[in-house]
């Protein structure tokens, strides 16, 4: 077993790299592992934890030995490994979460849990879904409209001389709201056309994004389904409502939308989707895992139990516990 540490020090608001190599060596040797037995690397650039995902799969597999990758930083570094180890059975990856949004836990568990090196180094390995989306591989969601606009602005925001991440963010939404809100899109799903004015949509593997919206609160993430989520366009009165119970997952209860949500909301569960905007007003912006790009079409499709992630102890059990019970009913 080989066990690789990528630490990256521009996640979040302060360096891990600074304590935590030392926290790493103290929780391996409670955990009787050797120094030559685990690696601790530090990125260097962007891109630069899917390239050392890569080459420490690649050497494990030759040598006939299995691999755990733990990613300290954000969702975008968690990603960068798993899309390294795409395909190599032999790897599985972990976060440690010391970004700013580590959405990808809160399927699973919570931040402290994730924290914990002795409770991850006690985990063990799960078969997730992942999404093979326009964007790259994903675990979490891919989503598109408003809310991708308001991440996709941030950037500019924050060039601006004491105007960190949440002024950036705050000021980006302003702007978005004061322009042209929602767009014309049409959805493949499964098949089925759809032509919607619609201020957003997420295509879910994973139950919540931005942040802590809880897109998809019943999403289950090795169903091999997704959980897809339309937002019909509303007036500026009415998105602060929606975005409320958005946020708090409160628009999806016991497999369907609530009554409040009805008007507002369409739900699809689907193994492909596509969309496009038909507006005329270009590519619409769509978010993975930390990633924006204007696309002038999107597609998503399921990749069934794809992915191999490391989750600690208590998730880990609790993970294990809802998959016998399944398979007991």
């Amino acid at each position: 077993m080989r066990t690789l540490f990528l630490l990256n020090p521009t996640a979040g608001k302060a360096d891990c790299t600074r304590a935590l190599p030392r926290q790493i060596d103290a929780a391996a040797a409670r955990a009787g592992l050797a120094m030559g037995e685990y690696t601790i690397r530090i990125t260097a650039h962007a891109g630069h934890a899917r390239e050392l995902a890569n080459v420490a799969a690649r050497q494990a597999r030759q040598a006939g030995e299995q691999l755990r990758i733990y990613t300290a930083g954000g969702d975008g570094t968690f990603n960068e490994a798993l899309t390294g180890v795409y395909g190599f059975e032999n790897a599985a990856v972990g976060c440690l979460p010391y970004g700013s949004g580590n959405d990808f836990l809160r399927t699973f568990g919570t931040k402290a849990e994730f924290l914990d090196l002795d409770a991850q180094l006690a985990g063990g390995p799960v078969a997730i879904d992942l999404m093979q989306t326009s964007l790259g591989l994903s675990a979490t969601i891919c989503a598109a409209g408003l809310d991708a606009q308001v991440a996709y602005g941030i950037p500019k925001f924050r060039r601006i001389p004491l105007c960190g991440g949440e002024a950036a963010y705050a000021l980006s939404i302003v702007e978005q709201l004061c322009g042209h809100i929602g767009r014309r899109v049409e959805y493949t799903i499964d098949g089925e056309t759809l032509t919607v004015d619609c201020l957003m949509c997420a295509v879910c593997n994973g139950r919540t994004y931005g942040g802590g919206f809880r897109a998809a609160p019943e999403a289950q993430p090795d169903d091999g389904w997704l959980d897809v989520y339309i937002i019909r366009k509303v007036s500026r009165l009415t998105i602060a409502k929606l975005l409320g119970m958005y946020k708090n997952g409160g628009h999806f209860r016991n497999g369907q939308l609530v009554r409040a949500a009805e008007p507002y909301f369409i739900y699809r569960r689907a193994k492909q989707v596509s969309l496009r905007a038909v507006d005329g007003r270009g590519p619409i912006v769509a978010t993975a895992d930390g990633e924006c790009v204007p696309k002038e079409q999107i597609t998503v499709q399921v990749q069934p139990l794809a992915g191999r992630i490391l989750l600690p102890k208590p998730a880990f059990e609790r993970f294990a516990a809802q998959r016998s019970e399944q398979s007991a009913t």
